[in-house]
């Protein structure tokens, strides 16, 4: 259970993702906007009168103006109608349904491969600063982050997959048909998203380590007796659990965004693969869908990981 402090907290944040939401929604709504084409014509065809024209846009509601659209959309989201998809006629909340997991395990995958990763990095850095190998970590974690991950995601399908044959070019299974088959193909995708993610955990891990384990507190351990391992694991980690809470909870919402892109080098039918062909064809209410979820997502790991901090440190749900 949440303590008064925490649930306060939870509140004022509540409260400052209200404006983020909407500037957010209404930022995409109006951009769209002025992408070239016009839906009513899609919907249409192509050789469809002008008076058919005339029509669709009025039973889509397309002809009104666009701070009212935009309002009526809002309203109907916020109770829980997304509206449905312009050209399938799909609710846009079951396309989101079925598509989000697919993101949803990718994201997972990347985040849990840049932690598993870069943290073992982060701590052998740390524990031989200014070495040979601190700067081979750092130098690697640079390029990491330096790399696009969508031309590392067209490099592996390059050399691993049309290349090698290791890893399938596209397609996704989903981990609740066959875990390990979902593995297989999820592989490059992850590891492509992860890349950054493991520089930026081992650089941030490394420079905090280095920074404690300066300090008196840690030579005054080292004093005692203390094994340098004892002292790094179980006093350093613990110090820098914080820190290194915040790279994951940004890292999560920097993957999630990442997904976009990479999904569609791999044919990946997630939300972000979704999102780009909706805009592609001027799907008004399936990319608004799309963003307000992913917005509530980032959202919901924000609070996640204030939370968490709570725990980590009491002192924080004070501020």
């Amino acid at each position: 259970m949440l303590n008064a402090l925490q649930r306060q907290m939870l509140l004022r944040r509540l409260l400052q993702a209200i404006p983020v939401v909407f500037l957010a929604t209404f930022s995409v709504f109006m951009l769209l906007q002025l992408l070239p084409g016009d839906v009513a014509i899609t919907l249409a065809g192509e050789n469809a009168t002008e008076q058919r024209i005339t029509e669709i846009r009025e039973l889509y509601g397309l002809d009104r103006p666009l701070p009212l659209q935009y309002g009526e959309w809002m309203l109907n989201a916020l109770q829980g109608d997304l509206s449905r998809s312009l050209l399938s006629g799909e609710a846009v909340a079951v396309t989101i349904a079925r598509v989000f997991p697919s993101t949803l395990f990718i994201v997972a995958y990347a985040v849990l491969l840049s932690v598993v990763i870069g943290v073992p990095l982060g701590l052998l850095a740390a524990s031989r600063a200014n070495s040979w190998v601190d700067k081979a970590v750092m130098t690697f974690s640079s390029i990491g982050v330096a790399l696009p991950n969508f031309w590392l995601a067209m490099i592996f399908v390059g050399l691993f997959a049309l290349n090698r044959m290791w890893f399938p070019a596209t397609g996704f299974v989903s981990p609740q048909e066959d875990f390990v088959l979902a593995l297989w193909y999820a592989t490059l995708p992850a590891v492509a998203l992860s890349a950054s993610g493991i520089a930026e955990v081992s650089r941030q891990l490394r420079s905090s380590l280095v920074e404690i384990l300066q300090s008196q507190h840690f030579r005054t351990l080292h004093a005692k007796g203390l094994s340098p391992s004892t002292i790094l694991w179980k006093h350093g980690l613990r110090n820098v659990s914080v820190n290194l809470l915040t790279v994951v909870g940004l890292l999560v919402n920097r993957t999630l965004a990442a997904t976009v892109v990479v999904e569609v080098v791999f044919a990946i039918p997630g939300l972000g693969n979704t999102m780009v062909n909706a805009t592609l064809q001027r799907d008004f209410p399936v990319v608004q869908g799309a963003v307000l979820f992913m917005v509530i997502t980032v959202i919901t790991v924000n609070l996640i990981t204030d939370m968490l901090y709570s725990v980590l440190d009491p002192r924080i749900s004070q501020q």
